[in-house]
């Protein structure tokens, strides 16, 4: 095992001295480009500086949707050539704070996708089992993240794209609010919905990572109790119904309440009006000129937003703060709702790519069915780590917050995971990295 994976698994990134987190930053560096990694998960790597701060030199990778002054964001590969108007405001909050970006990471193309396929390029590889895909958008950071190729990953979520590949490779994954960060700099899907999120193996070294980068300066009260989802858990597979019990064992033995609840019809409302949404939106930015899109089945996907009126987006977003307050109430006073990130268990790869016979559109559209609704919501929302299916995958839980509960979600995983040792487990891909980092 590498030396950085221990540091990541004892104090976290946070808890090290000055001189163990550049030697942190050292390693994290090498492993970006280890050919041992075999992940497909990098598009290019960097060395910028660290400065002093709060991350000082916290080693972070970015998905490819982020533009740099001296590198314009290439969107999946489909991004038309033009120059960089200057850093993602994002990149450089987080460069002003100290961190150190060290590669730029593979995202399927216009981060339109949940399951990580790319047609021109291919898919990142899910680091626990290769045969299964490592969700999507925000594949390559999802995974780099996962093997300690990095302390911080930096994605995107629309409709899943940070929750989905971080239940995939075993790992927190934080959707903030929406609204909650600057999109500055940042490639749109769908503006109304889109958000920022980040990659951790512990939630605790998301806490000074999202002091650092939040627009919002208000918070919700600490997580006490949470309700859990029947009309969502119900939709389950056996496996993740199963992660999930052992899961809620866990929050009580924390001391945190959990409550039965239903949320009726609220999240298929709610999804309906994310379709609506992100279709329309994502066809008006993105069906001209500034993308080269040569994928039919992304082609076919942007084109349904074209049937979409105007006033159908509009009565959608309309309708927005109504559907969510409607979805807290049937929490029943809880303080977070839990559900599963996915109802199904993680797809093989084969069944998600539109080239493959065993190809299969339900079980594509269902690995976001439970995500897209927060979007919509703009509530806050991250996947923990719970448990493994008999493949050795892993499982993630969704725990969704209430408005600017980013940091009450964060804490609430932190205890979690100080009461559970499912984030301790490294995958397989972890040890092919070279035997001259390992302990």
């Amino acid at each position: 095992m590498s030396s950085v994976h221990n540091l990541s698994h004892t104090a976290g990134w946070f808890g090290l001295d000055p001189d163990a987190r550049e030697s942190a930053a050292r390693v994290c560096r090498e492993l970006v480009i280890a050919p041992g990694m075999a992940l497909n998960a990098v598009v290019s790597a960097t060395t910028l500086p660290c400065a002093a701060g709060p991350l000082a030199g916290l080693p972070y990778v970015t998905k490819d949707m982020f533009d740099r002054q001296d590198r314009r964001a290439e969107w999946g590969g489909v991004r038309a050539p033009g120059p960089a108007q200057g850093d993602a405001e994002i990149l450089r909050r987080l460069d002003r704070a100290g961190g150190a970006q060290i590669a730029v990471t593979r995202m399927t193309a216009l981060a339109y996708e949940p399951s990580g396929y790319h047609a021109a390029q291919g898919r990142t590889r899910n680091p626990w089992h290769a045969d299964i895909v490592s969700g999507g958008s925000s594949s390559g950071s999802a995974a780099l993240i996962a093997v300690g190729a990095g302390f911080l990953g930096l994605g995107s979520d629309t409709g899943g794209s940070v929750r989905i590949p971080a239940a995939c490779c075993g790992i927190v994954g934080l959707k903030p609010g929406w609204g909650a960060i600057s999109l500055d700099g940042a490639m749109q899907l769908a503006p109304s919905l889109d958000t920022i999120g980040f990659f951790a193996r512990l939630a605790a070294d998301l806490v000074p990572v999202w002091d650092c980068a939040r627009d919002t300066r208000t918070d919700s009260p600490e997580i006490k109790s949470v309700a859990v989802l029947a009309d969502a858990m119900a939709k389950a597979s056996p496996q993740a119904r199963i992660a999930i019990e052992a899961a809620l064992a866990v929050v009580s033995s924390a001391g945190i309440e959990a409550v039965p609840a239903d949320s009726g019809e609220t999240v298929r409302i709610a999804d309906e009006r994310a379709l609506t949404v992100m279709q329309g939106e994502a066809a008006r930015i993105h069906d001209n000129d500034s993308v080269n899109v040569l994928d039919p089945s992304l082609r076919r996907r942007l084109s349904k937003g074209r049937a979409i009126t105007d006033a159908a987006i509009q009565e959608a977003l309309d309708e927005r703060a109504a559907v969510r307050d409607h979805f807290v109430a049937a929490w029943r006073c809880a303080d977070a709702a839990i559900l599963p990130v996915m109802p199904l268990d993680t797809p093989l790869a084969v069944t998600v790519d539109p080239t493959e016979k065993a190809f299969d559109a339900r079980t594509l559209y269902s690995m976001s069915s439970l995500t897209r609704f927060v979007n919509y919501l703009g509530l806050p929302a991250l996947s923990l780590p719970v448990g493994f299916d008999k493949r050795g995958a892993p499982i993630g839980l969704q725990v969704v917050g209430r408005m600017h509960g980013e940091r009450a979600l964060l804490a609430f995983a932190a205890v979690f995971q100080g009461h559970s040792t499912w984030h301790h487990h490294l995958p397989p891909a972890a040890h092919a990295l070279p035997s001259s980092e390992r302990t």
